[in-house]
């Protein structure tokens, strides 16, 4: 990577990552969520796969089935679950912005989760963290509900389990997922979100996909912009020691694509929202450790 376009790659990566919320939006208008996500997945796998029979070092890969089968379930966790919860929850009429919210407490989440699987010992300020975060995310729900007549808590409901989905999909991913090599992950884990999503778009949705040129230009965004170079920028990220920074890039995804709503979709950018969006950020922050003073040697 050349030295002058490195300081732009955390900016670029927060761009193309509040995308996926916005394409999701685009997405809804001509087609339904299991359907369209099948798709999505089918030809990511399929991008891989082809990128995986170029390149030698990939063919020679030695792999174990039951790694490949940990990769599956971290799949349906992370990829099926948490993207199929948050496109059926705009797909029910939650905004962009406040479906990046809900699920940008995913961090929270996880620390609590830690602490009652683990055992992890939650401070005063981890507490006073997830107090904050809520709050905010509290404050933003009712302004945009005000402001849209009323919020599907149906809608809200798919946006929590793809945080659920998310969150346990890290932990899984972090404690069977470490070995198999990230190439290879990916492809397993769109592959088995196909096998996943299939029954629900073939039974509860019609699979009728009006491929407008509009789709067209969205599925190729999500494919090839976001689940393979959005995806694979966060792993160059990470590789050059960049994963502390990585960490506090997220917290400037909910704002950033609050923005982008507000100038593509019109959706309310109130002092309130901006407010208890900061108030959500920097709650999942104070969780996270990043507004944490470090210690004195």
């Amino acid at each position: 990577m050349p030295s002058l376009l490195r300081p732009i790659i955390p900016i670029l990566f927060v761009l193309l990552w509040s995308t996926g919320f916005i394409m999701a939006r685009l997405g809804m208008e001509t087609a339904e969520p299991a359907s369209f996500l099948s798709v999505r997945f089918a030809l990511a796998a399929l991008a891989l796969g082809v990128f995986a029979l170029v390149f030698p070092s990939l063919r020679t890969l030695k792999l174990s089935w039951m790694s490949i089968a940990h990769a599956g379930v971290a799949g349906v966790l992370l990829q099926a679950i948490y993207l199929g919860g948050v496109f059926a929850g705009v797909n029910h009429g939650i905004g962009a912005g406040l479906s990046s919210l809900i699920v940008g407490i995913q961090p929270v989440l996880t620390v609590v989760l830690a602490a009652l699987w683990l055992s992890e010992k939650l401070t005063w300020s981890t507490i006073g963290g997830i107090t904050l975060g809520f709050l905010g995310l509290v404050l933003v729900t009712a302004e945009w509900g005000l402001a849209d007549g009323a919020i599907s808590l149906q809608g809200v409901g798919f946006c929590i389990t793809a945080l659920f989905g998310i969150t346990l999909g890290t932990l899984y991913q972090k404690r069977f997922c470490q070995s198999l090599d990230l190439h290879i992950n990916m492809i397993a884990q769109y592959a088995a979100s196909v096998l996943f999503l299939l029954p629900f778009a073939l039974t509860w949705e019609s699979y009728a996909i009006d491929w407008t040129p509009k789709l067209l230009l969205v599925m190729a965004w999500l494919v090839f912009v976001l689940s393979i170079g959005a995806v694979f920028l966060l792993m160059w990220l990470i590789k050059v020691g960049e994963a502390g920074r990585v960490s506090t890039l997220f917290f400037l995804v909910p704002p950033v694509v609050a923005i982008e709503a507000w100038l593509l979709f019109d959706e309310p950018l109130t002092l309130k929202v901006i407010v208890g969006t900061a108030m959500s950020i920097a709650g999942v922050a104070i969780v996270s450790g990043v507004l944490k003073k470090p210690r004195k040697a």
